[in-house]
């Protein structure tokens, strides 16, 4: 296992990363929170796991570092893995855990050092903003956490 400066835990050219969609119940409708991140395209709040942290403490730790708001996980959603390339390190396999993360708080005070902003927003809001202007890695766990949540993506 590798550790890299700033403590984050990178196995060789693996990272592993947690992350989270974060609801919360607002008169009688779901919203989803989704934040910006330094590419100016719509993401799940999700960050590299520290060393001795497990994926959910690490999911927990980054949903409110970024966006100031504290959650609960309900249960674990689908695991995403990609590639990409770091100048430093070359191909990074990437392997990011999410989790259904209900609100506990729900006031945002997002990291502007780290992200562009924050949102909540309604399912069907959210689910088409990362359709036009996010990852589309991040559509299947959305979908995932919706059918668990009793919602359908064109839902609001």
């Amino acid at each position: 296992m590798i550790q890299n400066q700033g403590g984050k835990v990178v196995d060789g050219l693996k990272e592993v990363s947690a992350g989270g969609v974060v609801f919360r119940r607002r008169d009688g409708r779901a919203e989803i929170l989704l934040i910006e991140d330094r590419y100016a395209r719509w993401t799940l709040p999700k960050g590299k796991r520290e060393k001795g942290e497990t994926n959910e403490e690490t999911a927990l730790r980054e949903i409110r570092e970024e966006t100031g708001v504290s959650g609960r996980i309900l249960r674990p959603l689908t695991t995403v893995r990609y590639r990409y390339f770091h100048p430093d390190r070359g191909d990074v396999e990437k392997e990011v855990h999410y989790f259904l993360v209900e609100a506990t708080s729900e006031a945002l005070d997002p990291a502007l050092s780290e992200i562009g902003g924050a949102r909540w927003l309604s399912p069907e809001e959210a689910f088409r903003l990362m359709q036009r202007e996010g990852y589309d890695n991040n559509l299947p766990v959305m979908e995932e956490a919706y059918r668990h949540l009793g919602l359908r993506a064109g839902e609001t």
